[in-house]
């Protein structure tokens, strides 16, 4: 018998620590800002760093920002949206499980 456990025992296990379910929503909130953002930089025609510097940034953050390794402030998001000619629009919405 092994006592090897596989991925969805470990992740269930690590779910229930404290701060866990906090920390996995932001990452995937920043996973999913940084995707949008290159997909409109893509869109453009632009590498990063052409967004870089149109955004006032380096090039090394705007990769770290793109793969979801960062979770930006407002000044950071308001800087790329203007240099992608884009507003920033920050709101709260009602939660789809809501019934």
């Amino acid at each position: 018998m092994s006592d090897r456990t596989d991925w969805n025992d470990l992740r269930e296990r690590r779910m229930t620590e404290p701060g866990a379910v906090e920390a996995y929503e932001a990452a995937r909130i920043a996973f999913e800002l940084g995707q949008t953002v290159r997909e409109l930089r893509e869109g453009n025609g632009w590498s990063q760093t052409q967004l870089a510097q149109a955004a006032c940034m380096t090039q090394s953050a705007v990769a770290r920002f793109e793969a979801g390794g960062t979770v930006p402030t407002l000044p950071v998001l308001e800087r790329l949206a203007r240099a992608l000619d884009m507003k920033l629009d920050v709101r709260f919405a009602p939660n789809a499980d809501a019934a």
